[in-house]
């Protein structure tokens, strides 16, 4: 809490704020409620892997295009962010996602609404060059990757290959769609948590947020036929699934950094085994053969 004070002072708009303070929840960074104002301050190691000016500018734009809260201050050099704070919503979780009626659908509409803004960020998220940068940030750590990550990697390479046969105009996107990355009032789905944004592939926010809340397959199928107001294409449905595996591909890597970095919210070691793990089962289903051929034909 003191440090949360000692930030709050450094905001000219903020100083004098001398109210209640509320931990919020966060996996790698410390997250407050001050009145009507949500802190964010980075976690240790962020700066590794975030570029908090990316950040800013895409925080800024999701709010232009009406999905994410108000930026009332945004530090592109130390990653200190404060938003104004939505009254009234519930922070999602994989639980919240089964219980609360209609919520696959009115993220899969905040989606839409997003990566049909015309918003532009400043960062390309580019799978293949993100996990090649991960594995340069392992190396300079003594952690170890799960066994076969390369083998499994070097077989992806189908994968980038049918994606590439037949691009679809980039958008900004989330590209980190966890649950409590999602605030939701009953009538309306905000996002939240800028720092992997970028321009990408639309259809991997929707793959990512459905491993992310271990949907099933009604709720996928509430999710895609929201976010394309009727039923998804064959390519369109293959590409979801692919990126529910090539998620599970990267994050690994992200998971063994804040391993390395001693984070102590989670098992991050279970976590990256974890999700490795379910990539490999993924891929080595026949569904996923026939949705990588769908989307290799187009």
């Amino acid at each position: 809490m003191d440090e949360a004070r000692a930030a709050l002072a450094t905001i000219p708009a903020l100083a004098g704020y001398d109210g209640p303070l509320e931990r919020l929840a966060g996996l790698t960074n410390m997250v407050y409620r001050a009145g009507e104002v949500c802190l964010r301050i980075p976690g240790k190691g962020t700066e590794e892997y975030i570029n908090r000016a990316n950040e800013a500018v895409a925080a800024r734009e999701a709010a232009r295009a009406g999905v994410s809260p108000e930026v009332l201050y945004a530090d592109p050099a130390s990653g200190l962010m404060a938003t104004r704070f939505i009254a009234g919503a519930e922070t999602m979780s994989p639980e919240k996602f089964k219980a609360r009626p209609g919520s696959p659908t009115r993220a899969g509409k905040a989606f839409r609404k997003l990566h049909s803004s015309g918003a532009v960020f400043p960062f390309r998220f580019e799978l293949f060059a993100m996990i090649d940068d991960y594995l340069k940030v392992l190396s300079t750590k003594d952690v170890a990757l799960p066994s076969g990550y390369h083998d499994v990697v070097r077989e992806a390479g189908a994968v980038r290959a049918a994606l590439a046969a037949h691009p679809i105009p980039l958008a900004a996107c989330h590209c980190d769609p966890l649950c409590e990355n999602f605030l939701d009032t009953g009538e309306r789905m905000w996002i939240v948590d800028w720092e992997y944004s970028g321009m990408n592939d639309p259809l991997w926010d929707l793959g990512d947020l459905s491993v992310e809340g271990k949907f099933d397959a009604d709720q996928d199928e509430e999710l895609m036929s929201a976010y394309f107001a009727g039923e998804a294409r064959p390519a369109e449905r293959g590409r979801v699934v692919i990126y529910k595996a090539m998620c599970d591909l990267l994050w690994t890597l992200w998971g063994l950094i804040q391993l390395a970095n001693d984070n102590p919210v989670d098992d991050f070691r279970a976590y990256a085994d974890g999700r490795f793990a379910r990539c490999k089962a993924l891929m080595e289903t026949a569904e996923f053969a026939r949705h990588l051929a769908a989307v290799r034909e187009g």
